[in-house]
């Protein structure tokens, strides 16, 4: 496995990421009831806070790869080297990468582009 596809050096506690992330969430989610959006219709498509710390890790080791986006099998090593480093997301990160047909928007599944 190269380096590349690696995540990043560990940066902070699982605890402290977890912090960053809900503290993101609660932003969303405010936005969105700022902008008179209904809870029920928004809630559920919203990521959990363990899924926007493999969102965050992901987005740092595609940083770190030249900003490139990873094709499938990258996008597979990835979250998979996520759950080892940090073994408490790896029911966040086996969800995330068994949903080939989720209807959320921000979903990180690897789609073929159609060019």
């Amino acid at each position: 496995m190269s380096s590349a596809d690696r995540s990043p050096q560990r940066r902070a506690s699982l605890e402290l990421l977890r912090a960053e992330a809900a503290d993101e969430l609660s932003v969303l989610i405010a936005e969105r009831l700022r902008e008179g959006e209904d809870p029920w219709d928004f809630m559920e498509d919203l990521p959990s806070v363990d899924e926007l710390v493999v969102f965050t890790l992901r987005a740092e080791n595609i940083a770190a790869n030249g900003g490139s986006r990873p094709n499938a099998a990258r996008h597979y090593r990835v979250l998979r080297q996520i759950s080892l480093d940090y073994p408490e997301l790896t029911t966040a990160v086996w969800r995330l990468l068994g949903e080939a047909n989720t209807h959320r928007r921000w979903d990180a599944t690897v789609r073929v582009d159609a060019s």
